[in-house]
């Protein structure tokens, strides 16, 4: 009855771990800069399947947290799961933070 326990706990720990059939995309934050009222630059890395194309939304915030500035960017196919992308953004204010709002597989809403 142990036996089939761990069995079960392991083969349930595979399916959580496996990638989905669909293609995940992940992003994380990794810095920014506001070099002037006009402008901010983000830094992040997105995970995705190699051969993928995916979208992201790259937003800077001022001290309320209004956006100033946004951009959609398009990263395509690369020879890495993992890639690092900087994005540079027109702001209409001066920004106090900026990151990634959201990533997705193109062609998916």
């Amino acid at each position: 009855m142990g036996s089939a326990a761990v069995l079960l706990g392991c083969a349930g720990a595979a399916w959580i771990a496996a990638p989905s059939p669909a293609g995940d995309v992940t992003f994380k934050d990794v810095g920014f800069s506001i070099p002037d009222a006009g402008a901010a630059i983000v830094d992040f890395q997105v995970t995705k399947d190699a051969d993928a194309t995916v979208t992201c939304a790259v937003q800077a915030l001022n001290e309320s947290y209004a956006v100033v500035g946004w951009k959609q960017v398009t990263i395509g196919p690369a020879e890495e799961a993992t890639t690092g992308q900087r994005v540079e953004l027109r702001t209409d204010s001066l920004s106090v933070t900026g990151g990634v709002n959201a990533c997705w597989i193109a062609g998916e809403s």
